[in-house]
């Protein structure tokens, strides 16, 4: 991986001054890893679009009314919108004359709200610190058998909340993004640019993707997983694309939502 026309953040700057350059960052796609010929890899990304649009599409007629008792609900249990927006960082290929390129981007991302209107972001913010900085005795719970890296009982969360991101229910919106182009059913998570801000330097080659709804990390045991063997998950997938996985993760997402794996 190389990136063109511009030096890595190497200071602890704030954020903003930071993802203010990711517009015009650029990653070489690695040769490396990927000995594929360009046209392979051409038609594997070609196939995978195609999957993506296909199974979005089918799934938001075929889970609709689902979506619309979902959006009732929120309404009703606490004030505010129905979808929670957020500014999230991905990447999207393109051709040029020298070869493939990862291009970084924001995209406005889509869940249902499962917090109260106008919660205190600086609880997340912390959090993501102390998940990429590796401190596990943040996230030590004394009455838990194991250790989740995430938030708990976080009093953000409202009562129809809870419900939906127990299901995982809270995700479906998502489905707009992979019919936008932005995400993918496979890939990377997306995750805010306060987050990407703490990355060191060679964090930054899981931005080389589409970002996606599932992955090696959502079923490999999600919040339980490490920052560190969540970014190895994320280059595992990356550095080896292949549709037969994509589909094999797509299978096995489905057992992870219903045994509740890792999000609770």
């Amino acid at each position: 991986m190389s990136q063109q026309g511009i030096s890595l953040p190497t200071r602890p700057d704030s954020w903003r001054k930071r993802v203010r350059l990711f517009r015009d960052w650029r990653f070489e796609e690695s040769s490396k890893f990927a000995r594929k010929a360009r046209s392979d890899r051409s038609v594997y990304f070609a196939c995978k679009r195609l999957l993506d649009a296909a199974i979005a599409g089918t799934m938001l007629i075929a889970l609709f009314p689902l979506m619309v008792i979902v959006a009732i609900l929120i309404k009703l249990d606490s004030p505010g919108p129905v979808f929670f927006v957020q500014e999230r960082v991905g990447a999207k290929r393109r051709r040029t004359r020298e070869g493939a390129v990862w291009i970084t981007q924001r995209f406005y991302f889509y869940k249902f709200r499962t917090m109260f209107q106008n919660s205190d972001e600086s609880v997340h913010r912390a959090c993501s610190r102390d998940f990429v900085g590796g401190y596990i005795d943040k996230f030590v719970d004394e009455g838990e058998a194991s250790i989740k890296f995430k938030l708990v009982n976080d009093s953000r969360v409202t009562r129809v909340g809870r419900l939906l991101r127990k299901a995982s229910i809270d995700e479906l919106p998502q489905l707009i993004n992979v019919l936008a182009g932005d995400m993918s059913l496979v890939g990377p998570r997306p995750v805010p640019p306060y987050e990407v801000a703490l990355y060191k330097k060679f964090h930054y080659e899981r931005l080389t993707a589409l970002p996606g709804i599932t992955g090696l990390w959502q079923v490999n045991g999600r919040c339980r997983v490490p920052f560190e063997e969540m970014v190895r998950m994320d280059l595992q997938l990356i550095r080896n694309p292949s549709l037969w996985l994509d589909i094999k993760i797509l299978f096995l997402t489905i057992p992870a939502v219903l045994s509740q794996r890792g999000a609770d």
